[in-house]
């Protein structure tokens, strides 16, 4: 009978930003705005990259992936926010909300392993150049990326398949935007208590792995940096690595935010705005760090400009 009682629920309610209709149009406006800038710009990123032969490097080759997952990332919670706005409907089915908790999940575990191996690109560059084309071969390269998805995807499905093992009563509305993992499992009626312990240790050894191993490398090139004699060498180095340490900041000065510090000490009103910065504002930052940071970022897009621009002229 106690079986009996907690029913898989066949939809949940997704309670957003604001329940205000004024609130809602301005919040429509806004994330529609955010959404088409961060497209765009990870897109020519991608293309600049790609047209640029001199660009075809290891480090561009992961900022290639990365910006392929934003555009990912984003995708996965911002549509279905805009189609409520628009539709007025804030439900969303079950299956779909397996989904992107799936997606939203395998995403953000991308993103923190590709800053990693981007950090180790750096590393072995400035710390190791002697053996930096032998190490960093583009079968490595392509090694690494296979690595970091096939660990985020493995992660996120271990999460989604004990997500479907909790069962959920008549409490359904979700205080997000979207189906958020910690969010759902607080919802269910059932023992949450296998799911919270995988989320703390696989989720939380992703995080902890990479933020250190950025850290290790970061400490590595500091020192390493600090042995050059003359200022310019100096602030060259640093220039090639300031675009990336900016993003990294971004991303897991969020991240601590909402999943390292107790619960006790944050609304669910705080953890959703912290959300919109990593789920949205990151990505949609992360295209103008890399460009307006970088010299061979913006000769590569004034390259694919002006051949855009040369076919009209002719």
């Amino acid at each position: 009978m106690k079986g009996e009682n907690h029913s898989r629920v066949s939809k949940f309610i997704l309670l957003g930003l604001s329940e205000q209709p004024e609130q809602e149009r301005i919040l429509f406006l806004m994330f529609l705005l955010m959404y088409l800038i961060s497209g765009l710009g990870n897109v020519l990123i991608i293309l600049a990259i790609k047209t640029d032969s001199h660009l075809h490097t290891p480090m561009y080759f992961f900022l290639t992936n990365l910006s392929l997952v934003d555009i990912c990332f984003t995708s996965t919670t911002i549509p279905k926010m805009l189609v409520d706005y628009i539709s007025g409907s804030k439900e969303i089915f079950y299956i779909s909300c397996l989904a992107q908790a799936f997606f939203f999940s395998c995403f953000a575990g991308l993103d923190s392993i590709l800053l990693l191996s981007m950090a180790y690109d750096r590393y072995m560059a400035i710390c190791a150049p002697l053996h930096y084309t032998t190490v960093m071969t583009p079968k490595v390269c392509v090694l690494l990326v296979a690595v970091c998805w096939f660990w985020a995807c493995a992660n996120a499905l271990t999460h989604t398949i004990l997500l479907t093992q909790l069962s959920f009563c008549d409490h359904t509305e979700i205080p997000h935007f979207f189906c958020e993992l910690n969010v759902v499992i607080r919802l269910a009626c059932s023992d949450t208590f296998i799911n919270d312990l995988v989320i703390y240790t696989m989720g939380g050894l992703i995080g902890v792995i990479t933020f250190i191993g950025i850290l290790i490398s970061y400490i590595h090139i500091f020192v390493a940096v600090l042995r050059i004699p003359s200022a310019h060498g100096k602030w060259k180095v640093f220039s090639t690595c300031g675009s990336h340490l900016t993003v990294v900041c971004l991303f897991y000065g969020t991240i601590v935010g909402v999943y390292f510090t107790p619960t006790s000490t944050h609304t669910a009103q705080q953890d959703t705005a912290s959300a919109v910065m990593y789920t949205v504002v990151t990505p949609m930052l992360n295209p103008f760090i890399y460009s307006l940071r970088n010299n061979d970022m913006k000769g590569a897009l004034r390259m694919l400009f002006t051949r855009k621009s040369s076919p009209l002229r002719d």
